[in-house]
């Protein structure tokens, strides 16, 4: 009998001990699930405001008449990510001579050399954490950019 009894102490005791480590270990475990959500909100944010950028130069880029279609880039812009909050898109258009020159996009700006159209793109969200960490700020931007030249 006395075995029984002395075995039955030793998982007594070593029962406290793994309720004293779960204690000690949850606390990060939890912390390094929320960290894994948190990454994984910003990553999905990131990549929806870069193809927002992408979407918005790609409608612009189609011909001469669209790159100068301003509204209509932000809108394919705005219309790529629709679940993003506050997304803000701001698109232009510039011109470029062959040799090197600038243009202001009208004919004959670039006599002797070719004239080339470029499209951009800029868009902007904000990222909020769910809950507030410290050393990290409450909302930072996330911007995505993209230029892309026009064919002709």
């Amino acid at each position: 009998m006395p075995r029984k009894s002395r075995a039955l102490r030793t998982v007594n005791s070593e029962s406290g001990q793994s309720v004293a480590e779960l204690a000690l270990a949850t606390p990060l475990l939890l912390l390094l699930v929320l960290g894994g959500i948190e990454m994984g909100r910003l990553f999905y944010m990131s990549v929806e405001v870069h193809n927002a950028t992408r979407s918005g130069v790609q409608y612009g880029a189609q011909n001469p008449v669209t790159a100068s279609d301003s509204a209509g880039m932000q809108n394919a812009a705005l219309k790529d990510a629709p679940n993003i909050p506050g997304l803000s898109a701001i698109a232009t258009h510039y011109c470029q001579c062959v040799n090197g020159a600038s243009s202001t996009c009208a004919i004959g700006d670039c006599t002797g050399s070719r004239m080339l159209i470029f499209v951009k793109v800029d868009t902007t969200a904000q990222f909020r954490p769910l809950f507030s960490y410290p050393g990290i700020p409450s909302s930072f931007p996330v911007r995505g950019e993209a230029i892309m030249r026009v064919p002709q």
